[in-house]
């Protein structure tokens, strides 16, 4: 099975930026969809943004849409997620997950598979 692992998450003030790192073993994330979600202690998990690292097509949040970056390094077997222009209401623990085959832009983690840890963010 493949194993997600997330790194990057911290304490930061409004306006600050960050970048999370999802890192995959046992298995390549090449042709594959990936995800990046949070949750906020309440409140249901959301999908943040997303990308099919086939053809780097990628799909955002209207919340972070200008102000957050998703990309992949095949090589690394890694996608980021780059935060820029925080606020408050980004707090949340952020996850990555990866789909299965064949499911066409997924957006709702309940079509993601595997799913990491997560990291925390806190924007304060």
């Amino acid at each position: 099975d493949v194993q997600l692992v997330e790194s990057g998450g911290g304490s930061v003030a409004t306006g600050d930026s960050l970048k999370l790192s999802c890192e995959a073993s046992g298995g390549t994330i090449n042709e594959k969809c990936l995800g990046w979600f949070r949750q906020a202690p309440g409140r249901e998990r959301e999908a943040v943004a997303t990308i099919y690292t086939g053809d780097d097509i990628t799909d955002y949040a209207d919340s972070v849409k200008g102000r957050f970056t998703i990309s992949q390094d095949g090589f690394k077997n890694t996608v980021y997620l780059q935060m820029t222009s925080l606020k408050p209401e980004d707090t949340a623990r952020y996850y990555c997950a990866i789909a299965p085959d064949g499911v066409l832009r997924p957006w709702r983690p309940a079509e993601y598979r595997y799913w990491g840890q997560g990291t925390q963010v806190t924007v304060s």
